[in-house]
């Protein structure tokens, strides 16, 4: 059993840039690719950024690519989400997530952390 903690979020201006990391605890953490969800009120849980177990893969929403960088420490059994030019419309609650299958383009959550509160101001 996974477990996962996001870290807190925050209130950033326009433009600016943000970091989140998800601790995963409770569990082997082996082979498990993970992910970076988000959910405004209203609006169904859209898919951010993944990545693989050894971080050679990774997948992008087109809405980040360019913008945001996923990446992990397994030494820490953390994964991090850097988010540069941040945009009002990423304003949401971030969630983290992990999965027990192989790292593909479709991510399905097997676990899934509380969520953090991203807000950008314009």
């Amino acid at each position: 059993q996974v477990r996962l903690a996001e870290s807190e979020g925050g209130l950033v201006q326009l433009g600016g840039s943000l970091s989140l990391s998800c601790a995963a605890s409770g569990g082997t953490f082996s082979n498990t690719a993970m992910a970076w969800f988000r959910q405004t009120p209203g609006k169904d849980r859209e898919f951010v950024a993944s990545i693989s177990w050894y971080g050679d893969v990774k997948y992008y929403a087109d809405f980040v690519k360019g913008r945001f960088i996923i990446s992990r420490d397994n030494a820490k059994n953390t994964l991090y989400l850097h988010m540069n030019i941040l945009k009002p419309e990423d304003t949401a609650v971030y969630y983290c997530a992990a999965s027990s299958r192989l790292l593909q383009p479709s991510f399905v959550p097997d676990y899934w952390g509380q969520g953090t509160q991203v807000t950008v101001s314009s």
